[in-house]
């Protein structure tokens, strides 16, 4: 019978419940799927917590990479048995099987492995709105990035690369730091003792850098605005620490008339032909061999709960999937 992690109250890891659950047949606009890889990331401990907030009892995830067993009605653009991966939507991934809505279901290329598109569609996609969107990357350019160790933050060193942007990364840890370099990110900070706004002036020549992309939050904020050029742009995109302190917006203009910003991927990819045109721009790096996404760790779906807790006390690299 297909099985599925639930939540029935808001809390820590041990919310998470595996249970049987029916599945039945796609509705007009739906799909079945059948998971081969489910993917972990850190908006679903939002939801687990309550940060975020969904409808309870709930179901929980939203990335994931398997296999089309049933159309519904006016979903001519996908065939049964076709390899597709998702993200956004109804939480919902981890599960053995599901049905959703058919329009969310992005068709996986030949040359890519089910792994890399169950990891890369949440934060390979997040990369893709922050470096060709949110603030558009010419190559040149010198950028921080917090977090570079992380799974949004690998991809972020490999598609700096490829734009031939010098990146500077934080990290927690000499190991973190060795991680990131080997993806392509030029310079690390590890935060644990070295003062990341000290650092970023020095290898920058004091000039500060464009703009700063963070998904820490309360941990590196408002400090990442210390190494704003004038004009510069902060990206807040996650809060692994903790949300961002309310602030005064004059802030802003006393740092250097400072652009802030807090995007979400699903706002860019709100239509199917945005979703289907940042996938393609990501999957075109993926087969030129520029971006590689390989699960660093990997635990069973009814280990979720554990996972978490992985995640959670940043004992995990890179990225994290489940095995239905």
């Amino acid at each position: 019978m297909p099985q599925a992690i639930r939540i029935h109250a808001t809390g820590g890891p041990e919310v998470l419940v595996l249970e049987d659950v029916a599945v039945g047949a796609p509705g007009p606009g739906e799909a079945r799927v059948r998971h081969t890889v489910i993917g972990l990331n850190y908006i679903d401990t939002y939801h687990r917590s309550g940060l975020y907030k969904v409808p309870l009892p709930s179901a929980i995830g939203l990335e994931a990479a398997g296999v089309v067993e049933a159309l519904g009605a006016g979903v001519d653009y996908l065939k049964v048995g076709d390899r597709v991966a998702y993200c956004g939507g109804a939480p919902g991934s981890y599960s053995t099987e599901r049905v959703m809505a058919a329009d969310k279901l992005v068709p996986v290329p030949a040359g890519v492995e089910d792994e890399a598109a169950a990891t890369l569609m949440l934060k390979g996609l997040t990369v893709q709105y922050l470096f060709r969107q949110t603030f558009p990357l010419k190559g040149g350019e010198t950028i921080l990035f917090h977090a570079a160790a992380g799974g949004v933050g690998l991809v972020a060193c490999q598609w700096a690369r490829a734009l031939g942007v010098t990146m500077i990364g934080t990290v927690g840890s000499d190991e973190k730091a060795a991680l990131a370099k080997t993806h392509g990110c030029a310079h690390t900070i590890v935060y644990t003792h070295e003062d990341f706004v000290a650092r970023t002036k020095e290898i920058t020549g004091g000039k500060g850098v464009p703009v700063v992309y963070d998904s820490i939050g309360k941990d590196t904020f408002p400090r990442s605005l210390d190494v704003l050029q004038p004009r510069g742009m902060f990206v807040s995109f996650g809060s692994s620490s903790g949300p961002l302190p309310a602030f005064d917006i004059m802030l802003l203009a006393q740092k250097g008339s400072l652009f802030a910003t807090r995007p979400t991927l699903f706002t860019y990819a709100s239509t199917r032909p945005a979703l289907l045109a940042m996938a393609e721009d990501m999957f075109k790096l993926v087969i030129a061999g520029q971006i590689v996404s390989k699960p660093r760790q990997r635990f069973a779906l009814k280990d979720a709960a554990a996972a978490h807790r992985a995640l959670e006390s940043r004992e995990t690299t890179g990225a994290t999937i489940l095995i239905p």
